[in-house]
Parts: structure tokens; sequence; C-alpha cells
């Protein structure tokens, strides 16, 4: 009969015993790949970082495979795997003391965090400089060579602004006159330098005299002549920064999914101290941004795994609030960074100041322990016991109020061996690296586009009193991006995430296209004498476009990071989180690399992220919403994490996708074709086979 051959060929037919299990529980690989599109369903366990297949049925005892327990094979206890369900409210949530102060220790860090990230607006800015001996009057007379040019007021020779995230050294005397406006679009023309003949002569001076204006007496420029033919190596000092930070995210987040959160941030400690304290030692350029590469890495590796343990401590309701406080206790350390650089005078003390608040930090390997959510999920289920006792110790706890049975549960999992999973595992999934894809491009094009706004505000075409000196470019940016904050926090309560992240895109979107496009036709206008338009409407509509899309851009990158943390499983989420930071990273990086090319290229920038964010308007739509939802634990949970309609369904509407719980088991297709022997030969597992 066709029923008993295509049982026969699935290996269902009498004479043939089923195929024995391997032993992590799974089928062999031959067999695994021919049952995968019979009906692969996501198994409960997250054990392989896969999505399983339907299981084979259970050998007979003396056809199983040797070395192989029914408890290893079988998927360890659901109330284990619903940890936000089960065993966070066993612990008392977010109400429990020691978890309070668990979470109250990874926001003091974000201080520091802050005082690093922003540090290399003060040791790199780009000072005045000029011929030493030349004295004030030919300074200002505009004899000397000078790195800056200020066509409005000569007098008080003040420099062209630059964003705190730009790498702008408007160049050396000699590498202005290399720039040209033929670009198009809203690339701002520079300010006529000396011509290039007297740049030539002016650079062979042998010392120099700097106006720094951040408040420092010497910084990493001034030390060692940053200048002229050595303008270049400043860009470079500032790559290495965020490369390193590029690379630590990569690097450390598979390491934090494989030994843990603890021993990579208490690693990450360890040598941000030592190469943080040997940078203020540096005794040449190529020594300082080699340690800074360095202690971009290690900083990473504090970012990303505070990030996720802050993350897997909190219950559903508290995972943007908690997230959003540590976001503000890092602007504080941006806020105080020009006090402190005041404070400190010298670059160097600068770097020891920032880097020693770290030492505090060692304490955290006696206080802080492994993330409990990681241990569940990756079925270290006796490091699991030993832990939940010690939180029942520290809360004051009775572990006899444990309703749900946790404990005699865990006490049944505790010979089970533990299964770590790669964020390479991401690759076999339908859903999951489509979300992950998605944010890394939102957190690339939100980062990106941000150096393109502050860059149009505080370019030299916008002739603002207040944009020319350093301190008001530098809050000003600190503001809005503060005013980026507290609007996400509203916009995220009634939105949720995916809405919220939709909404500042098209924001971003929007600003973007009109100041590239509206300006250009303002532009055209004002050229006629009768159009009663100026460069000072151009001017305001600039900083208006620009203000929104810096307030805009930089919510698409926070949130982006945070949406990742959120749908990523618990077995790769510093992983996940390391590729979405990494994005973020060279998002900003575009920032230096248009800089160190004099500007040249920065209009196609412009344009290219700008179509980025009509792309990514169109990509949110796939995400998931996971406001209020439990935190993914394994890869097969992740992959549950599907799209949702972006509005809800009015009551008694008909949803055109059925949910999961509705979807019809055909598992049993096989069985009750066994008892079909009598059926005539045309019939199959589906009705009558037409002739």
């Amino acid at each position: 009969m066709a029923i008993d051959r295509r049982r026969e060929a699935a290996g269902g037919g009498p004479g043939r015993q089923p195929p024995p299990a391997e032993e992590n529980g799974s089928l062999p690989p031959g067999d695994a790949a021919a049952s995968a599109p019979l009906g692969g369903r996501a198994g409960p366990s997250g054990g392989g970082g896969e999505i399983q297949p339907l299981p084979a049925p259970h050998p007979a005892a003396g056809g199983q495979h040797p070395g192989c327990s029914s408890a290893a094979a079988a998927a360890p206890s659901l109330l284990l795997l619903d940890y936000d369900g089960s065993v966070l409210p066993f612990l008392g949530g977010l109400g429990g003391g020691y978890q309070k102060t668990l979470v109250l220790l990874t926001w003091i860090p974000a201080l520091f965090i802050g005082f690093s990230q922003f540090s290399d607006s003060f040791l790199l800015d780009q000072p005045n400089f000029w011929c030493r001996g030349a004295g004030k009057g030919a300074e200002l007379a505009g004899v000397t060579a000078t790195g800056r040019w200020d066509s409005g007021d000569v007098a008080n020779w003040t420099s062209p602004p630059t964003t705190p995230f730009s790498t702008a050294s408007w160049g050396a005397a000699g590498n202005l006159s290399n720039s040209s406006g033929a670009d198009g679009g809203d690339t701002p023309p520079l300010p006529s330098p000396p011509d290039k003949g007297d740049n030539a002569s002016n650079c062979d001076c042998h010392a120099w005299d700097y106006g720094i204006r951040t408040g420092l007496v010497q910084n990493v420029v001034s030390k060692w002549d940053l200048v002229c033919d050595n303008a270049w190596k400043v860009h470079i000092a500032k790559f290495s920064l965020l490369v390193g930070l590029i690379f630590g995210y990569l690097i450390t987040g598979c390491i934090a999914d494989w030994v843990g959160r603890r021993p990579v941030l208490l690693f990450s400690i360890i040598f941000i101290l030592i190469f943080g304290l040997t940078v203020a030692l540096s005794v040449n350029v190529t020594m300082f941004s080699t340690l800074r590469f360095f202690e971009g890495f290690c900083l990473a590796g504090i970012i990303l795994t505070l990030y996720a343990l802050r993350i897997e401590l909190c219950p559903p309701g508290k995972r943007f609030m908690i997230t959003m406080v540590a976001s503000f206790v890092a602007m504080a350390g941006q806020f105080l960074m020009p006090g402190l650089a005041a404070l400190c005078r010298d670059w160097q003390v600068l770097q020891a100041l920032i880097i020693c608040p770290f030492l505090l930090m060692l304490l955290y390997w006696s206080i802080f322990p492994e993330s409990l959510r990681w241990l569940m999920a990756t079925q270290q289920f006796e490091s699991a016991k030993k832990l939940i006792l010690h939180f029942t110790q520290k809360n004051c706890m009775n572990p006899e109020s444990d309703i749900k049975g946790v404990m005699p549960e865990l006490e049944k999992e505790l010979s089970r061996r533990p299964k770590k999973v790669c964020i390479v595992k991401v690759v076999g999934t339908r859903n999951l690296w489509k979300n992950i894809v998605v944010l890394c491009v939102n957190s690339l094009t939100g980062y990106g586009i941000h150096h393109c706004f502050a860059r149009s505000m505080m370019g030299h075409e916008v002739k603002v009193p207040l944009l020319e000196n350093f301190y008001a470019d530098y809050y000003t940016v600190a503001s809005i991006a503060l005013a980026s904050c507290l609007a996400m926090c509203v916009v995220v309560r009634f939105l949720g995430r995916r809405g919220g992240l939709l909404l500042f895109m098209i924001l971003t979107a929007l600003a973007s296209l009109l100041q590239l496009g509206l300006l250009n036709l303002i532009g055209k206008y004002s050229q006629h004498p009768d159009s009663g338009m100026s460069d000072s409407v151009k001017d305001k509509f600039s900083i208006t476009f620009s203000i929104v899309g810096m307030f805009a851009s930089h919510a698409v990158g926070s949130l982006s990071v945070f949406f990742c943390a959120e749908i990523t499983p618990t077995v790769i989420r510093c992983g996940g989180l390391g590729l979405v930071l990494a994005s973020a990273g060279f998002g900003m990086l575009t920032a230096p690399i248009i800089d160190l090319h004099n500007q040249k290229g920065y209009f196609l920038h412009h344009i290219i992220f700008a179509c980025c964010t009509l792309i990514c308007i169109i990509c949110i739509l796939l995400l998931p919403e996971s406001r209020n939802q439990s935190l993914p634990e394994n890869i097969s949970n992740g992959e549950h994490y599907t799209r949702q309609p972006l509005l809800p369904h009015k009551k008694g509407e008909q949803p055109l996708l059925l949910t999961n719980a509705e979807l019809k088991d055909y598992s049993g297709l096989h069985d009750a074709a066994t008892a079909g022997d009598g059926l005539p030969e045309n019939a199959t597992a589906n009705g009558m086979k037409s002739m």
C-alpha cells in the first residue's frame, strides 16, 4: 500500500528499528535532515541552540545508544525555562533588597563609562596654533600659520566648531586648500586660507604656541605637535578608541555567552586599569594610539556585560526604566567632563583620573554574582541552585515559600550537562537572524547619520555666534541627547518598542530629506533679488532640521540596542548585543573617516544614510513587539518572537494569521495511517488520490 511504503521510507515500517538518539538527545545528521521538512517544530529546550526537529521515537531498552540516559534525552522542565514566570517571582522580582543592590551596582559604573566615552573631545581637540616667537601682533595680522580659520572674527581667532563626536580637525593650514565644494548639495564652502606658498613657509616652524579651548593647559596635540604634516595622526588616534570598541563588542560578546558575564566583566576591569593608566605614560603618539585601542577593547567588555546583566536582572515591566536610568547616569558623566578637564589642567592627569574610578569595580569580584538567568538558560543547574540559595539568604526569604516548586524541579535536573551556544548558531534560524540584522542596520544608520546632522549644525556655514564656542558646541549636543532620552521614555511607554523606533526613524528620514532637498531649493531662490529670502533663512532651516535629526537619530541608535537586548535569547544575548553595538561603532567611525579626507565625500555620505533611513522604516515593521514580554531564554523561544500587527485588533475582528496556539498539530498522521490498512490503494494521508 502507498501508506505502508511511505511509512517504511520514513523509518516507521516493520522490520526496522527507530534510529538511536545521540548523546544530546537529537537525531543523527542524516535522519535529522530528512525529518526537518516533515514538521520542524521548535522544541522547548535551547540546549543545542537550534530549532529542533520532531523528537524521535524512544528506542527500546536494548537498542539505546550507549551512554545515553533518558534524563539527558528529555527536555528540561518547562518551569525552569520560564524564568520570568517562575524563578524571578520566587526570588521576589525586583522587590528583593539584594536585586536592588545589584541594579545599583550596574548604574554606578555608567558614570565612569561616560567619562571614558567622551574623553576624546578633550584629549584630542585640535587647538589654535601659531609659530612660537611670531608674537600676538603677527597672529592677529594673519601672518602666522594656524590650523583654524574664522572669517567672521579674526581678532578672537576662534576655530570652526566641531561636535564632541566629530574628529574634525579642519586641517592644518597646508591642508585647507585641498578642500573644495565639488561634492555639491549642502556641502559648505570652507573659509579661504592664505595661498599655498604662505602655508608651506609657515608650516616650516620648528616650535609652536597653542591656544587650547577645552580647559587644559596641554593635550595630546600640543604635546607632540600634531599639526600641519602630522595632523593626520590625530584622526588615527581617534580611530583607535572606536576600532577597539568595535572589536571588543564582537569578541567579548561571544566570550560572555560561553564563559559567563561575570568573568568577562572582571577581566575587562583589570585590563582597562592596566592599559588606561599606561596611556597616561605614553612617550609618543604611536604608543598612545595603540594603548587607546586596547583601552577601547576593555571598555567594550564592561559596557556590554553591564548592559546584559542589567537587562537579565529585571522583570518585564522594569527593563526599559532601569536601562534609561543607566543612560542618564552616563550623560551625567558627559556633562561633568568639562569641569573635570578644567580641574586637571593636564591631559595625563585627566586620563589617570578617568581610569582610576574603575579601581572601585575590583570589589565586584566578591559582591557581584553571575547572571542567574544565564545559568538557568545554559542548564548549569548546580551553580544556579547555589545562587538561588544565596539570593534567598540575602533577601531573608524562606525557601518554603516556593509555591510553584522551583527548587524540587531544580533538584531533579542537577545531573544535566551545561549546554552553551555561540552567536554563530543564529545563522540557522528563520526569524531571529532577520531581527538582529534589521537592528544592526538601524543602529548603523542612527549613529552614522547623527554626525551628518551634527556637522550641519556646527559647521562653518552656520554663522551663529553662540555655536562658535567649544563649550556651547559640547553642551548643545549633550542637551539634545538628554532631550532625546526623555522623549524616548514617553514615546516607548505609549507606542512600545517597535512603534517608538518607527516614529523616531520617520523623523530622522524627514529631517534628512528636507535638509538635503529643501535647503538646496531655498538656496536657489535666495539668489534672486526679488525672492525675499536670504542666507540667514537657509541657516535657520539648517539648524532646525539638524536639531530634529540629531534628536531623532540618537533615539534610533539607543532604542535599537535596547530592542536587541530584549529579543535576543539569553544564551546568545551578549553576542547579539555585540553585533548591534559594533554596528553602532561603525556608524560613529564614519565621522573621523570623513574628517580624515578633509570633508570630501560628505554629501554622498549624507545621501547614503538618508536612503538607509527609508529602508529601515520598511524593515522595522518586520520586528516583533517585546513590551511586557518575557525575555526569550533559548533560540527556540527567540524564534517564537514573530511579527505582530502594529495596531491592536478591533474587538470581534478575525486576525489574518493564526497564532501558535491555534496551529493544528499534524504529528499524528503516521500513527493514524497505521490503523488504516484497509483503505483503498489510492488513499493518502490527506484524502483520496486523484486518478
